[in-house]
């Protein structure tokens, strides 16, 4: 072989340049795919993944212009196939470079090694690590059943199982009969948020031991996100614990992939490459030949649509549905109880009965939780005089009254003042807050509850947990151990509070004002509401002994609604049936399939000119070529309009929505509709535009 070869290198390039593509080198080294190398990138030195090997150099550029690769990162085994497959099949799909999307999967601090330090890096790492299993806790005939169906098919799984069912305790054993069959095997365990991480990296490191366990998430430092890569990528790490990132983790011998709260939209990425990791999840589990266990008590429905038993008219989806339906040992369900709000004197923030129940809790010794999804002391602030409102001056949304630090702080572009003395448009200063956050309603219900004491005779003790609260490392996880161990009596929170904790001690669990989800233009605001009332609702009686009396309230101004009729009867598959139909009817996914195109631009008119006119030029392409004619009929393409939040931090923001039956005239229609953005785009009308970004899939209209 000549001293040189020719290889194709997958290297960061930024988003929406023409060089979207691989980059042919010459290699003085001989190298294969996968293996990492130092690149020059114009003026700058970057690190790159051989992507193929070339037998000559490429005909349509001069062999002069060919720049040669600077160096290879030694002593790190080639990422392999099937890693390689999962990465170009994301670009694909998600629509964005190969080299941004294969870059940003491995660990930030890896660019910046040289040979040698990565040589002390890997010497400093265990060869493989010793898995030790500790005995778990008997399994239910549930579980027992569960684990059995998953022995026999191959899945991809959908375990349906309610809150409290024991389903982390089927994953467990699902790793732990992987890990004893072979000794190499490798599992990744993905959970929905970083919050939730450190309960389950305990839980499984009692049961596996820290040796065989590495955690990968957002939260922790280049250093941790190296060591913790390093070990997935030898083998050396058995079990990887993450959250979506995980999805990329390079894992050589993997052999099982759970993806816990499988329906929540945290999964989706929602900048740069916007892809799923519950989707890929089930393709990379393909690639590997390796079982998928999607699991919820709330499964999205899209995996429920893919798990439906097949019947007369239907050949059933892809996925095979297990079933948990009962609670651990003897414990029950909590009863939900709704409070009809038409009939409670105007403007009641907490009704008359629903504080008489939670004064009783308290008074036996018990612990309460009420859920509002809404920080600060109120959303807005306003003048009645004038009409004058707390907007902010760079977004289309209010700026949040924050009681605590006297501000008004825009949660979306941050821009924080303080609360003026009287109204800035008239002087009156008798300026009122409207509306509720968890910080007044915390304020609120210690003056209700003022006279109420506890058994031990001491005051009610209130604790709130939303985004203000825990902002300061390690704040969330103090405040959630005061909540475990008793030093709290009720829990205010948002959305964060209702996911996943294990609280023993809660039998009360209130929805203060769920309803402006029943009424919202995004088609998803109902499934993901009655997500978060069932999750809240499996915080209650946790603990088999207070099962029974334990209770979930929703205050609503609209009783007799479907959603919260399946509530009461905890009936998923009742809500989710009337949804499908309704999704279903209006041709809405499952049943279809969405992109959504988004242009960021100086102006409204700006963003919308340019997504029309890539709306026009792609059907007038499309349809004089007889090859594409098809894909006009296939896929609609609606025009233009703004973005329901049109203005974050002085940009305007519109979209364009695509949507189609069928997947593969939508991907098609897209990678066309990439062609055409790149040639509009470079037209001088549109120079006001900032940048264009495609969503597939999209989680939120």
């Amino acid at each position: 072989m000549s001293t040189h070869c020719w290889i194709d290198v997958a290297v960061q390039t930024p988003a929406h340049t023409q060089v979207g593509g691989l980059l042919t080198y010459r290699s003085p080294f001989l190298v294969q795919p996968g293996v990492l190398v130092r690149v020059p990138f114009g003026p700058r030195e970057v690190l790159g993944v051989v992507w193929a090997i070339r037998d000559r150099a490429p005909e349509d550029m001069p062999e002069a212009n060919v720049r040669d690769v600077l160096g290879v990162l030694e002593g790190l085994p080639p990422l392999d196939m099937h890693w390689r497959q999962l990465v170009q099949f994301s670009a694909q799909y998600y629509q964005r470079s190969l080299g941004e999307v294969a870059l940003s999967a491995l660990p930030p601090q890896l660019r910046d090694l040289t040979s040698d330090q990565l040589a002390r890096r890997l010497k400093k790492q265990n060869t493989m690590r010793k898995v030790q299993t500790s005995a778990g806790p008997t399994l239910s005939s549930e579980q027992s059943t569960v684990l059995a169906q998953m022995a026999e098919g191959s899945g991809p799984f959908l375990l349906f199982g309610s809150t409290g069912s024991g389903k982390t305790e089927v994953y467990l054993q699902a790793v732990e009969r992987m890990l004893q069959a072979d000794p190499q095997a490798q599992a990744l365990l993905m959970v929905p948020e970083i919050n939730l991480t450190p309960q389950l990296e305990e839980r499984v490191q009692a049961r596996f031991g820290s040796e065989a366990v590495v955690s990968m998430h957002s939260g922790m430092t280049p250093a941790q996100r190296l060591k913790g890569w390093l070990a997935a990528h030898a083998g050396h790490a058995r079990i990887v614990l993450g959250t979506r990132m995980a999805i990329f983790a390079s894992m050589p011998h993997l052999q099982l992939i759970v993806v816990d709260e499988e329906h929540d939209p945290s999964y989706k990425q929602q900048e740069g490459a916007r892809y799923s990791a519950r989707d890929l999840a089930v393709y990379r589990g393909r690639l590997h030949n390796a079982p998928v266990l999607l699991a919820s008590a709330t499964p999205s429905l899209e995996s429920w649509h893919h798990s439906r038993p097949a019947d007369a008219d239907d050949s059933g989806g892809r996925y095979q549905r297990l079933l948990m339906p009962s609670r651990m040992g003897t414990g029950l369900l909590p009863k939900v109880r709704r409070v009809d709000m038409n009939k409670q004197p105007r403007r009641t923030v907490l009704s008359a009965p629903l504080v008489a129940a939670i004064q009783e809790r308290v008074q036996r010794g018990e612990q309460c939780m009420l859920l509002l999804n809404r920080r600060g002391y109120a959303p807005v602030l306003h003048c009645a005089d004038c009409g004058w409102k707390s907007e902010c001056k760079h977004c289309s949304a209010f700026r949040v009254f924050h009681k605590i630090d006297r501000t008004l702080r825009c949660h979306h572009c941050g821009l924080t003042e303080r609360v003026p003395r009287a109204c800035p448009e008239c002087g009156n200063a008798d300026i009122a807050p409207i509306g509720r956050g968890t910080e007044q309603l915390e304020e609120h219900l210690g003056e209700l509850l003022a006279h109420v004491l506890r058994p031990d005779g001491t005051p009610v003790r209130i604790a709130r947990i939303d985004a203000d609260t825990t902002r300061l490392k390690g704040a969330l996880e103090s405040q959630l151990a005061q909540v475990h161990s008793g030093e709290v009596d009720v829990l205010i929170g948002t959305q964060m509070i209702a996911k996943g904790h294990d609280f023993r001690r809660i039998t009360l669990v209130a929805a203060v004002n769920p309803d402006t989800a029943l009424f919202s233009s995004d088609f998803r605001a109902p499934e993901r509401l009655f997500a978060l009332l069932m999750q809240a609702a499996g915080r209650a009686g946790r603990d088999a002994a207070q099962s029974a009396t334990s209770e979930m309230w929703v205050q609503t101004f609209h009783p007799t609604h479907a959603l919260f009729e399946a509530l009461k009867k905890h009936d998923y598959p009742a809500f989710a049936a009337s949804e499908l139909a309704e999704r279903t009817a209006a041709e809405l996914p499952p049943i279809s399939h969405q992109a959504l195109l988004r242009a960021d631009a100086r102006t409204q008119e700006a963003a919308q000119a340019l997504l029309n006119a890539a709306r026009q030029t792609l059907e007038a392409q499309l349809s004089a070529d007889p090859t594409t004619q098809d894909l006009v009929l296939q896929v609609s393409v609606y025009p233009a309009v703004p973005m329901s939040m049109q203005r974050v931090a002085d940009v305007e923001r519109a979209q364009m929505l695509l949507e189609s039956p069928n997947r593969m005239a939508l991907q098609k229609m897209l990678w066309h509709l990439h062609a055409v953005l790149h040639q509009v785009r470079s037209q001088p009308e549109h120079k006001g535009v900032i940048r264009w970004l495609v969503d597939v899939d999209p989680q939120a209209i």
